[in-house]
């Protein structure tokens, strides 16, 4: 057994667990952070959320050059990809924030415990390493371990030719033809990764639209966009079989409701239909830590378990299985440890897909308040009327404001556009805020920018906008 006592583990060293571990230490605490793999930075960073953006970044890059840029009088005459190259450089762009992570780790005094971590008892963590197993002890343990591929029936993954995300972001040449089994947001962005490239990508989804999380205009607006860009669906269907012959893949498909079956080739399937929270080989169960109804850690406000001194956030634990909802839950755990209030607003937590153009969702969808009964205004705006969009020829999409019909809260913020992800951040800051659309509506924006697009969506909640 280790004889350094610890404030804090932390298991998992993805945004929840690093970001968690650096502000424990901030405040004092000494801390360590367990990782299994030979790099820091979790899912997100190594196989999820940094290298989809720099590969959706190159992608995109070469699909103005076919498409775009001629509209600006730009003309490149030929045009090609060197994939080995693109992928260096997303690989590049991974290996330069894991060492980031690393330097900060050393910035703050915390340890980096590397090899796969295990709950031994309440204050003991066990340290699988490479040529012998540690017992650390220390006053509380913070599990971070993030989310894995959920499995379908049916489908098994080999990550060659039937692959998860993981698989997806490494494929060794362009597929002919790509079936995304799931249109939310992973297979969207790897499918448009691969569409732009040149593969026939098409999307089955088992429910009735693409998205289904997000508000229905965002859904509808998107699918007309990516179809249009030549991505096709399959919607309320489902694959009941996938036959990978080494060559190719050969898919049952047959409507969600039930009937007859289609059957369809691929030479890659990405299986896209979700994540479950990764607790496997935690020791939870020998130390009585509770699940929930979904296999979630259950946990209190405070983020604590049952169990005193053990503690979760992020995709283990209920909500949105998104990178900064669990370091912002990582941060107020760690401000509580050390004995400040924390807190966060599940309502304030943005969701952003990364296709061309963008969209982002933050607060209640439209779907959502008639479900409760809410009766809300709307106020939307279109960036064909916006004068930097049309500048940028990026006119497609909207914004979409939700305000309480009494107080003129902003319930919830809508965005099919270009820099969705970015503009989004103002209406999180107004939900936090508890502003109002007209507040929205009064402060001044600069012009021309993207985000004229909010103020004019606020002016719409009161019927007043000035450019349409």
């Amino acid at each position: 057994m280790s004889q350094t006592p610890y404030d804090l583990i932390v298991i998992g060293s993805g945004p929840g667990g690093y970001v968690a571990a650096i502000r424990a230490a901030q405040l004092g605490l000494k801390v360590a952070c367990v990782e299994k793999r030979r790099t820091l930075g979790g899912t997100c960073l190594n196989v999820g959320c940094i290298p989809s953006k720099a590969l959706l970044v190159s992608s995109a890059k070469y699909a103005e050059s076919l498409h775009g840029l001629a509209a600006h009088g730009v003309n490149i005459g030929s045009v090609f990809f060197d994939l080995p190259t693109m992928m260096a450089r997303k690989d590049k762009v991974v290996k330069d924030n894991a060492s980031g992570i690393e330097y900060l780790f050393r910035k703050h005094k915390i340890d980096w415990l590397q090899g796969r971590g295990r709950i031994a008892a309440a204050g003991q963590v066990a340290v699988e390493g490479a040529a012998d197993t540690k017992i650390y002890t220390t006053k509380n343990i913070l599990i971070a371990t993030g989310s894995e591929s959920s499995p379908l029936s049916g489908i098994a993954v080999d990550e060659k030719r039937i692959v998860t995300s993981t698989g997806a972001l490494s494929l060794s040449a362009v597929p002919e033809h790509l079936v995304v089994i799931g249109g939310g947001v992973i297979g969207l962005e790897l499918g448009s990764v691969w569409q732009r490239l040149g593969a026939q990508v098409t999307v089955v989804e088992f429910l009735d639209r693409i998205l289904p999380t997000m508000d229905g205009d965002v859904s509808k607006t998107m699918q007309k966009i990516l179809d249009k860009q030549g991505m096709q669906f399959k919607l309320s269907s489902k694959v009941t079989s996938a036959v990978n012959d080494g060559d190719k893949v050969s898919l049952q498909i047959e409507p969600a409701a039930g009937g007859v079956a289609e059957k369809i080739q691929a030479d890659i399937v990405l299986l896209a239909v979700g994540r479950r929270p990764y607790t496997e080989g935690l020791g939870l169960e020998s130390v009585g830590v509770v699940l929930d109804e979904r296999q979630r850690i259950a946990v209190d406000s405070r983020f604590q378990t049952n169990v005193p001194g053990i503690y979760a956030v992020g995709d283990v634990i209920r909500g949105a299985m998104l990178a900064h909802k669990a370091e912002e839950e990582g941060v107020v755990c760690a401000e509580i440890l050390a004995g400040q209030s924390g807190h966060i607003n599940q309502d304030a937590i943005p969701g952003v897909v990364y296709t061309e153009p963008e969209a982002a969702s933050v607060g209640k969808s439209e779907e959502e308040l008639k479900k409760a009964g809410t009766d809300y205004k709307i106020g939307k705006f279109p960036f064909s009327a916006n004068g930097r969009a049309k500048a940028m020829n990026e006119t497609e999409g909207f914004v979409k404001i939700l305000a309480d019909a009494k107080t003129d809260r902003v319930l919830g913020a809508h965005i099919v556009g270009a820099e969705a992800g970015t503009i989004i951040a103002e209406l999180a800051l107004a939900i936090e805020f508890g502003a109002s659309s007209e507040d929205l509506a009064r402060t001044c924006h600069a012009h021309p920018t993207l985000n004229e697009c909010v103020k004019e969506a606020a002016l719409a909640v009161a019927g007043r906008a000035l450019h349409i």
